[in-house]
């Protein structure tokens, strides 16, 4: 029923609870011929610069260290070996743990990526941008950010939808709510849709026989309230599980979320890069960091992107 049949699970060796590894269990057991790799990028800076130690050195006590893991993930891994779980596992030594995730992605045709989210200060995403935004801005397959939240069947999943005029934006809309519908279907829960747009105050004057800020601002809600009802239609999703809020993204998806008790939300990121990315941000990245339940982040498809 799902396309997830071949799933990338990010391990974090500085936890206890590796809840990436739990939320595609859950998964595997909802589907059949699921295969999950298990994958640690680990990195000691310490082994690098010691002047002790020749290089042949160095690069067995690398091996040593990255055995050590391997057999720790295979250790983890052998209770569900033994229920019939399809798992593999892979360590490498990498100083950008996130590079190699990306390249993982590539060369094992991953469909979907299942790591742990990260909460993050506002100095630290300033000094450096954190595995998770990486992710979110440049893997092309859908990456599921596990918080503590619960997957119940019978719950609720959010489709966040924009509905800008982008040729680009439109078909990613269309590809987040084939998402949404698949896992909806897989857990047996609801589908909703929302909608957050932050409607422009006009305080200038403006020189136009009968404008209004007030005509102004209606017409935009009106726009937004009209391509609703459009994607309602086509993917058969009823009035009352549509939902068009005021509002930045960052603050209607969390709220909305809590209201609904929903257990997923997928939305899309077209991904900043460079210094835009870094000054001003990635909505996606935003929600994330403010979401108490899971989230699934999109790309739209290469040729679309360019």
């Amino acid at each position: 029923m799902i396309k997830y049949n071949n799933i990338l699970v990010v391990i974090d060796p500085a936890v206890d609870e590796q809840a990436s590894l739990h939320r595609a269990l859950d998964i595997a057991r909802l589907g059949q011929g699921v295969k999950l790799t298990l994958f640690l990028a680990i990195y000691d800076f310490s082994y690098e610069i010691t002047s002790i130690l020749s290089a042949e050195e160095r690069d067995e006590m690398r091996s040593g260290v990255v055995n050590y893991r391997q057999e720790w993930l295979q250790a983890m891994a052998e209770p569900y070996l033994t229920q019939g779980f399809d798992i593999v596992v892979k360590v490498v030594w990498h100083s950008r743990p996130f590079e190699q995730i990306l390249q993982e992605v590539e060369a094992g045709h991953h469909d979907l990526v299942v790591k742990g989210a990260h909460h993050y200060n506002l100095l630290q995403t300033f000094i450096f941008t954190p595995t998770d935004w990486h992710l979110i801005r440049r893997c092309h397959c859908p990456v599921l950010l596990v918080k503590e939240h619960e997957w119940p069947m019978h719950g609720q999943v959010l489709a966040a939808l924009n509905f800008s005029d982008e040729p680009v934006q439109q078909a990613l809309n269309e590809k987040i709510v084939r998402e949404a519908q698949q896992v909806a279907q897989l857990l047996k829960s609801e589908l909703h849709l929302v909608n957050a747009f932050p409607c422009p105050t006009i305080n200038i004057a403006l020189e136009v026989p009968g404008f209004t800020p007030e005509i102004y601002n209606d017409a935009i809600r009106q726009h937004h309230i009209n391509q609703m009802a459009e994607y309602a239609a086509r993917y058969h999703v009823p009035d009352d599980h549509t939902h068009i809020r005021e509002g930045l993204p960052e603050d209607v998806l969390p709220e909305l979320a809590l209201e609904l008790d929903a257990e997923l939300v997928v939305l899309g990121s077209v991904g900043r890069t460079g210094w835009s990315a870094a000054l001003i941000g990635n909505t996606a990245e935003q929600v994330a960091d403010e979401m108490s339940c899971d989230l699934i982040v999109i790309k739209p498809d290469a040729d679309e992107a360019e």
